[in-house]
């Protein structure tokens, strides 16, 4: 018997037979090959395999899931942490920290997710140890550590995050951002927002936080904020976020919740966006050819909503969002192809969106001399300066 093909197989009599050798054995070499298949299982497949090892195991066998540290899976350390808690207790604290403090990333991954489910007293000793696994570079170990201090509550490492927002540094506050998203701590939106609105990381930092408050919430709460947050999302697909992004975030559902019951300007520029994009993945092959068929089908359904949609409708609505205060103003300018309502950008402050503005007649073969002047007279950066006068 195949036990790999029983155990991810259908037959009742096969899969329980297959998960019981997994675990009595313990056979290391299945439970390795599981591992390597992470990535090619369906998510219910690989649901369906971890509470098929969950009913093989006992209190004689148990202890057997050690062998299987060596061997780090994020659809099975929750399983395998679970059972060992439920059957060894705390009793198995001293050995799981030895695995903590002295394993490599794979043991490290499953000893702190057991280590989730203990009390704060039980870690104190190790919690300086858990704070530093919170920044590994190894994603498994830096999300299990975060969820042992998020379940303990931990105020030093949160407040480290928090300082850390304010970093000069992007890619830390990105870190930063990350780490609050896993540790739970929704108090820190407003500021996680307002890192996401200047950094040039827009679009990841966007991409976390569904995470931390899921998006009905936000629409609930600020409407527009919400859009803005699904604008760099939809900005971020392919090059940042995979294409099955549209069903991690549903976004098909949003689209015509907003077309058909909330259309306003800057629900009309996220939809403008939108269209343009979902188009483009659909004509470009190789952007869905790893894709698997759910995502390459909801694609579709989007561009078939697309179809239906009226754009003069959207890009009536757009102009709203031409002002320099409007968080929408830089995606807006690249869908208007009134010149003259370009052109009243051209006093602005703010001298990125000049630029923008400059490229944006540029492209349209519209850029005159008289534009470059009028944008460098409030310009005071020498860089941005250099690059008008090259435009």
């Amino acid at each position: 018997m195949d036990l790999f093909k029983a155990l991810t197989g259908k037959n009742p009599v096969e899969f329980e037979q297959a998960a019981k050798i997994l675990v009595d054995t313990p056979d290391i070499e299945l439970f390795k090959k599981l591992v390597k298949q992470d990535d090619f299982l369906f998510d219910f497949i690989k649901s369906n395999v971890a509470k098929r090892i969950a009913n093989a195991c006992n209190k004689q066998n148990y202890i057997n899931l050690l062998s299987f540290f060596d061997y780090h899976s994020q659809s099975y350390d929750s399983l395998v942490a679970n059972i060992l808690y439920e059957y060894g207790g705390e009793d198995l604290l001293p050995e799981i920290k030895k695995f903590f403090l002295s394993g490599n990333n794979s043991n490290k991954a499953y000893a702190l997710k057991f280590l989730s489910l203990l009390s704060k007293e039980k870690l104190d000793d190790i919690l300086p140890a858990v704070r530093e696994a919170a920044m590994s570079d190894d994603g498994a170990v830096s999300n299990n550590a975060i969820e042992v201090l998020s379940a303990v509550n931990d105020s030093i490492s949160k407040e480290n995050a928090i300082k850390r927002l304010k970093s000069k540094d992007e890619f830390e506050q990105y870190n930063a951002v990350k780490f609050l998203v896993t540790y739970g701590a929704k108090d820190t939106l407003p500021s996680i927002i307002d890192v996401m609105k200047k950094s040039s990381l827009s679009e990841n930092i966007a991409a976390e936080i569904p995470f931390l408050v899921e998006l009905e919430t936000m629409f609930a709460q600020d409407f527009d904020l919400a859009v803005l947050i699904l604008c760099n999302i939809v900005n971020a697909i392919p090059e940042i976020l995979q294409p099955s992004a549209v069903i991690d975030y549903n976004l098909l559902e949003i689209f015509e919740n907003l077309y058909y019951e909330n259309l306003t300007s800057s629900s009309a520029l996220l939809l403008r966006m939108a269209k343009e994009k979902f188009e483009s993945l659909e004509e470009n092959e190789e952007y869905l050819f790893d894709c698997d068929k759910n995502t390459k089908d909801e694609i579709s359904n989007i561009n078939k909503f697309f179809r239906g949609v009226n754009v003069n409708k959207l890009n009536s609505l757009l102009y709203d969002e031409l002002y320099e205060e409007s968080d929408f103003v830089f995606f807006a300018v690249d869908y208007i192809n009134d010149i003259e309502e370009l052109e009243t950008l051209l006093d602005s402050s703010n001298q990125t969106l000049l630029l923008k503005v400059l490229s944006v007649l540029k492209e349209k073969n519209a850029l005159n001399d008289e534009h470059k002047k009028q944008a460098l007279s409030h310009i005071t950066s020498e860089d941005i300066k250099r690059i008008v006068e090259v435009l």
